[in-house]
């Protein structure tokens, strides 16, 4: 009986222990991401484009609101009636009461507009805002598609930058195990072994903060594109992926497709806008026709007998006309304000568009000093490459100084770093310039403009 007791506990811990090395083990699945990846999750999770959506579902319902004035109106209508005193009327020398103590109505109404100048206009203008909210939309995506941009080249480039810290660190620990040995066997002097161990030990901190950095940008890039904090997530490639192809995208762009721009585009809706808001104001100046019609019964009786009430149908129909002749002036007032936002607004354009002119320009200046930097600075690391090896090769046999070994290391590290940091330049320059551009890299899932119009 106890080999049997101690049997099942045996396998009951198993069991136990299986089931915390799977949840351990989906605890640890790591989100592999690619810039790609990165921007789809980023349109689906994000809650600025959530809310974006959800301005055009609300604008498409307030078109639909202002299309619905157009179709008749009905309603229904019942009342009761109680007279406390009963009206007299006086007929040649006699007293005559009318009518009878309980009335009874019920009935329909309705209404229909034939001629609506204004809501015509109205309809319009709606519509075109409805396409606004659609830009306003996809100004959002731009936005979060630069943030996540810049954002997934900011942790290649802490991760790049800590793997050369690494390796510097790594390269200073073996040097200073050279030395320490030289000094046991009394081949160098104390001063070498402190240079080395110094070396080891300014490095350190640098090395921290560049894993601290990959933490931090590693988690402002989950905030950005939606992901749980606790989500172990890797990022694909590094910034010298990037280099073969930015000398072929830099010759590709065109700078003379900044009409895209989705600040152009707000601004020539927003145009658009006012001239179907002038034309609203100015369909007030004219004359309105709607068409009324209404069926009812009514009864009149002294009890409540309902049995024996006499139900009379009473029906009308007409047509009103309605002609604006005088109202102070307050239409022409709105025309005019119309007008002078009119004015604004093209003011305004023209110094958008002169700023984004000098926006693309000095994003273009950037993009091409990046790419002579990049350049440069390979060749730099090659040659502090071969340096870092000659001082090496000097020291072993005697001929240079820890001083010499320590500065080529260090500018290996530096050239290294710099190569890294001018990559990324133009790939931060580049991310800006399509936002400036109107560039859109993922497919919006928003409805189109013409979309919109059908």
């Amino acid at each position: 009986m106890d080999k049997m007791k101690c049997f099942l506990g045996k396998k009951a811990l198993f069991v136990i222990a299986a089931l915390l090395l799977c949840s351990v083990s989906r605890g640890q699945e790591v989100l592999r991401l690619s810039l790609e990846k990165a921007l789809e999750i980023a349109q689906s999770e994000n809650p600025t484009i959530k809310v974006a959506d959800k301005e055009i579902e609300k604008k498409q319902y307030a078109k639909k609101g202002v299309i619905a004035g157009l179709f008749p109106n009905i309603n229904a209508s019942g009342g009761y009636t109680y007279t406390i005193k009963k009206q007299v009327f006086a007929m040649m020398g006699q007293s005559i009461k009318v009518g009878q103590s309980n009335n009874w109505n019920a009935g329909l109404s309705l209404s229909l507009p034939i001629f609506a100048p204004t809501l015509t206009k109205s309809i319009e203008l709606s519509a075109k805002d409805v396409e606004l909210a659609v830009e306003s939309a996809r100004s959002s995506k731009q936005d979060l598609v630069n943030q996540v941009t810049k954002a997934y080249y900011q942790l290649l480039l802490a991760q790049d930058s800590y793997e050369v810290l690494k390796k510097s660190y790594a390269h200073s620990e073996a040097n200073y195990e050279v030395v320490n040995n030289k000094f046991k066997q009394g081949v160098v002097s104390e001063y070498d072994k402190i240079r080395a161990e110094v070396q080891v030990r300014n490095l350190k901190p640098s090395v921290i903060s560049a894993e601290n950095a990959v933490n931090l940008t590693k988690l402002q890039l989950k905030v950005l594109i939606g992901l749980d904090a606790n989500q172990n997530m890797e990022i694909e490639g590094n910034l010298a992926n990037y280099e073969n192809s930015m000398y072929a995208e830099a010759l590709n762009v065109d700078t003379t497709m900044i009409d895209n721009n989705t600040q152009l585009r707000q601004m020539k809706l927003q145009s658009e806008m006012l001239d179907k808001q002038l034309q609203v104001n100015k369909s007030a100046y004219l004359p309105s026709v709607s068409l009324s019609s209404q069926f009812s019964y009514v009864s009149m009786n002294e009890d409540f007998k309902f049995g024996n009430y006499k139900w009379n149908p009473y029906s009308t129909v007409g047509l009103s006309l309605s002609i604006p002749i005088f109202d102070g002036n307050a239409r022409s007032y709105k025309v005019k304000q119309t007008k002078l936002q009119m004015e604004q607004l093209t003011l305004n354009k023209l110094n958008l568009r002169r700023s984004l002119d000098v926006q693309v320009k000095n994003y273009m200046d950037n993009i091409q000093k990046s790419i002579e930097q990049v350049g440069s600075n390979k060749e730099s690391v090659k040659q502090a490459e071969k340096g870092c090896l000659i001082a090496q090769k000097r020291y072993e046999v005697g001929k240079g100084t820890i001083l010499e070994l320590n500065d080529s290391e260090l500018a290996l590290t530096q050239s290294k770093l710099s190569y890294n940091q001018s990559i990324f330049d133009y790939l931060s320059a580049k991310a800006d310039l399509e936002k400036v551009l109107g560039k859109d890299r993922i497919l919006s899932s928003f409805p189109k403009n013409e979309e919109l119009k059908k």
